[in-house]
């Protein structure tokens, strides 16, 4: 089984990516979604995030904003929530690949948002880079709700610069020529990686 990671900065179109993919026919684990689970009401990560933020936990969920804006704060406390919310992560992750390897799934698709920051691209057998170029992603990013330059700024700092994703990229989907640009892109990853097989 072939694994794909699939990564790129904030905003660069790499949930449309990943959806691309999946209509394409790979399955595909989405880490936001799957934090999203976490955080929500009886989700694995809210009883330790309640004793963590305690102010972040409302209603048995996880308030999103209300972590954001601590950890907007206290940038320094980002260790503390990935120590909770990565191990977690990557038990739901193992989990979708043993599925899949089981089931003898030719390709799955990781979308990992930090995944060169976390040191994982060994563990993946091909690399696609989502990206477009800097005005183009920074005015995507300050159009979503809730996103200030600041906000944003913090944001970039966290990760490695998209020049550099680039370079250690297998593939790279360029998101800013529209979505047929996209998909075709995805087509020709899929092909190259039948070719291999």
């Amino acid at each position: 089984m072939k694994v794909i990671g699939l990564t790129g900065s904030i905003a660069m179109g790499k949930s449309e990516t990943a959806r691309m993919f999946a209509e394409a026919g790979v399955p595909v684990f989405d880490s936001d979604a799957m934090v999203h689970r976490l955080y929500a009401t009886d989700g694995a990560a809210v009883a330790p995030l309640r004793q963590a933020f305690p102010q972040a936990v409302r209603n048995g969920a996880v308030d999103r904003e209300t972590l954001s804006a601590i950890l907007a704060r206290e940038p320094e406390r980002f260790a503390e929530l990935e120590a909770i919310v990565h191990p977690l992560l990557r038990r739901a992750e193992e989990q979708f690949l043993a599925d899949h390897r089981a089931r003898g799934t030719p390709i799955v698709l990781l979308d990992i948002p930090l995944l060169f920051e976390t040191q994982r691209e060994n563990e993946v057998d091909v690399i696609v880079v989502v990206s477009a170029p800097a005005a183009i992603q920074r005015a995507r990013a300050l159009a979503r709700p809730g996103m200030t330059a600041e906000k944003l700024a913090t944001i970039l700092a966290r990760q490695m610069p998209d020049a550099e994703k680039r370079k250690r990229a297998d593939f790279i989907v360029d998101s800013s020529q529209g979505l047929d640009h996209a998909r075709a892109e995805v087509r020709h990853i899929l092909q190259s990686l039948a070719a291999d097989a």
